[in-house]
């Protein structure tokens, strides 16, 4: 395959947002817009990916990092202009070169592949345009093309006939190129209409017009390609991201009792016989093995769940809680950076950080790590088969031995043997009558007070 090079237009100031975050850096699914249409172009190993930017330069540069170059477009005088922004990075680059969107995210390394497969069929072309068929056309840029995919003419839809108005192909503005034709067709963009910008779908007219073949290709999914400019459209590309994530669970052997109302992440991992409750949110990187039964209302974040533990209802698993095999937590449990061991269970009113749970243990209502003194985090270990009583007080670092018990009620600061109770109370005084008395004279208090108002 001959190398390509990706360049991804991100430089629109995105004003319809109404954000201070870049638009290309709004998420779905946890993922921000570029990331996820970075990882099908990373699919198809780029030698190079060049991002072109303008306002909010800063903000992408940070997101991005080293996995991709930058090339500031300023001003901003149209797409073609945008595109000629990274020549110079691209500078001895002679393969092949595929234009994108940041705020295209979807769009399938498959498709991609197919537009750069495209331009190395026989006829050669000096362009390939992504084109998409929607369901209503409205006001695209269309394409013009014979029924083997070659473009006759691209038309803007203000200046297309009523004919040219009735062809349901449509421009999506992604393309392909081999740099030696790329380039030289930038050059010969001009701005000669009303907004006076330079376009990059006139390189395919142009190249029509020296004789040169130019092709479409055509996605058959429209919503590949949509673009997110406003907060609803990216509500809509979250719930479009959602409902394909959902089919592929069930697809894979997961149960989703009301699949409308389960959130997934970008990254989310589910085995098979995996039942999922509804009204369960999954953050970024979890891990659901076999057999696995996530109950309703859960959050989970940065969690791994082990073969038939049991989440829920109402629990939450934040970044560094692993249930092992068979564990269990209930309603009102809350783990961070915690081990509970295998068959181990914390049935409720729990919350369990920076702490290790051995196999068989117990773990009382209402029991807390008090895993933070204010400055430094420190840990708890609990014993396999350890019995933590109710209401409990784990002070680290401490470390609960073997089978041992916690009696309920104790605040344990020490560390606990092998097999050893620990109980920590205050002396349990009585007064008899002491209740009696106290209520006769408030009483009193109160008809004396009534009195004189």
């Amino acid at each position: 395959m001959t190398e390509f090079a990706a360049v991804i237009l991100a430089a629109g100031k995105g004003t319809r947002m109404k954000s201070d975050l870049h638009k290309v850096l709004h998420p779905i699914a946890g993922r921000s817009m570029i990331d996820h249409l970075m990882a099908s172009v990373d699919a198809l190993s780029p030698v190079r990916k060049v991002v072109v930017v303008g306002a909010g330069r800063e903000q992408l540069e940070s997101a991005l990092g080293a996995r991709a170059a930058t090339c500031l477009q300023e001003p901003q005088l149209g797409t073609a202009h945008a595109v000629q922004q990274a020549q110079q990075e691209l500078a001895g680059f002679d393969g092949d070169i595929l234009i994108m969107y940041g705020d295209v995210p979807f769009v399938r390394a498959e498709t991609m592949q197919s537009m750069l497969d495209r331009l190395h069929m026989d006829d050669a072309p000096a362009a390939v345009v992504l084109g998409f068929e929607p369901e209503d056309a409205l006001q695209y840029g269309r394409v013009i093309a014979d029924d083997a995919g070659r473009i006759r003419k691209m038309v803007e839809f203000k200046d297309a006939s009523e004919e040219e108005r009735g062809c349901r192909l449509c421009n999506s503005g992604l393309m392909a190129a081999s740099a030696k034709d790329l380039w030289a067709l930038l050059d010969r963009v001009g701005n000669d209409n009303a907004q006076g910008e330079y376009y990059l779908p006139d390189i395919v007219n142009i190249a029509i017009g020296d004789g040169r073949v130019c092709a479409a290709v055509t996605t058959n999914d429209a919503s590949e390609v949509a673009g997110i400019n406003s907060r609803s459209e990216l509500a809509a590309a979250e719930r479009q991201w959602q409902e394909l994530k959902r089919e592929e669970a069930m697809a894979e052997g997961a149960t989703l009792r009301a699949p409308e109302t389960v959130f997934f992440s970008w990254d989310t991992e589910l085995g098979r016989d995996v039942t999922i409750e509804p009204n369960v949110v999954f953050g970024p990187g979890v891990k659901v093995a076999d057999g696995a039964h996530i109950k309703a209302f859960s959050h989970l974040e940065g969690a791994v769940v082990g073969k038939d533990a049991q989440v829920g209802p109402y629990a939450r698993l934040r970044p560094g809680a692993v249930m092992e095999e068979g564990a269990f937590v209930g309603n009102f449990v809350e783990m961070k950076k915690a081990v509970l061991g295998k068959g181990a269970k914390a049935s409720h009113l729990t919350y369990l950080g920076d702490a290790t749970v051995g196999e068989g243990a117990n773990i009382g209502a209402g029991t807390i790590t008090c895993n933070y003194d204010g400055y430094f985090k420190h840990k708890t270990e609990i014993g396999p088969r350890a019995f933590i009583g109710s209401n409990s007080s784990l002070i680290a670092p401490v470390k609960i031995g073997a089978d041992a018990i916690v009696a309920a009620g104790s605040a344990v600061s020490r560390d606990v043997g092998d097999g050893d109770l620990r109980m920590v109370r205050g002396e349990q005084i009585v007064k008899p009558g002491w209740a009696d008395r106290f209520h006769d004279t408030m009483k009193k208090k109160k008809a004396a007070e009534k009195a004189k108002g």
